[in-house]
Protein backbone atom coordinates (compact mmCIF):
# COMPACT_ATOMS: atom_id res chain seq x y z
CA UNK A 1 0.00 0.00 0.00
CA UNK A 2 1.45 3.34 -1.07
CA UNK A 3 0.98 6.08 1.53
CA UNK A 4 3.59 8.45 0.09
CA UNK A 5 0.98 11.10 -0.71
CA UNK A 6 -0.66 10.91 2.71
CA UNK A 7 -1.28 14.18 4.51
CA UNK A 8 -1.45 13.39 8.22
CA UNK A 9 -3.49 15.51 10.62
CA UNK A 10 -4.28 15.19 14.29
CA UNK A 11 -7.76 13.88 14.88
CA UNK A 12 -10.20 16.55 15.97
CA UNK A 13 -11.02 14.84 19.26
CA UNK A 14 -7.37 14.51 20.27
CA UNK A 15 -7.33 18.07 21.55
CA UNK A 16 -3.87 19.31 22.52
CA UNK A 17 -2.54 15.87 23.35
CA UNK A 18 -0.65 13.57 21.03
CA UNK A 19 -2.91 10.69 20.27
CA UNK A 20 -4.21 9.77 16.83
CA UNK A 21 -3.37 11.04 13.37
CA UNK A 22 -5.54 10.49 10.32
CA UNK A 23 -4.65 10.61 6.62
CA UNK A 24 -7.93 10.92 4.75
CA UNK A 25 -6.74 12.61 1.57
CA UNK A 26 -6.07 9.40 -0.37
CA UNK A 27 -8.59 8.06 -2.89
CA UNK A 28 -8.87 4.45 -1.78
CA UNK A 29 -7.84 4.34 1.87
CA UNK A 30 -8.01 6.23 5.15
CA UNK A 31 -5.04 5.56 7.41
CA UNK A 32 -4.87 6.01 11.19
CA UNK A 33 -1.73 5.94 13.34
CA UNK A 34 -0.44 6.72 16.82
CA UNK A 35 1.19 10.15 16.74
CA UNK A 36 3.78 9.05 19.30
CA UNK A 37 4.90 6.14 17.06
CA UNK A 38 4.69 7.44 13.51
CA UNK A 39 6.85 4.64 12.12
CA UNK A 40 4.82 1.98 13.93
CA UNK A 41 1.75 0.08 12.83
CA UNK A 42 -1.30 1.75 11.40
CA UNK A 43 -4.89 0.92 10.65
CA UNK A 44 -6.46 1.35 7.25
CA UNK A 45 -10.10 1.70 6.32
CA UNK A 46 -12.02 2.14 3.10
CA UNK A 47 -13.42 5.67 2.97
CA UNK A 48 -16.95 4.25 3.39
CA UNK A 49 -15.95 2.22 6.47
CA UNK A 50 -14.17 5.23 7.97
CA UNK A 51 -17.24 7.45 7.55
CA UNK A 52 -19.37 4.76 9.19
CA UNK A 53 -16.89 4.44 12.08
CA UNK A 54 -16.78 8.21 12.67
CA UNK A 55 -20.57 8.48 12.51
CA UNK A 56 -21.04 5.65 15.03
CA UNK A 57 -18.32 6.99 17.34
CA UNK A 58 -20.01 10.39 17.34
CA UNK A 59 -23.30 8.79 18.35
CA UNK A 60 -21.63 7.04 21.30
CA UNK A 61 -19.97 10.23 22.56
CA UNK A 62 -23.30 12.10 22.50
CA UNK A 63 -24.91 9.66 24.91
Amino acid sequence: MDLNGATWRTATRSGNTDCVEVADNLAEVVAVRDSKDRQGPLLTFTPQSWRRFVRQAAQVTRR
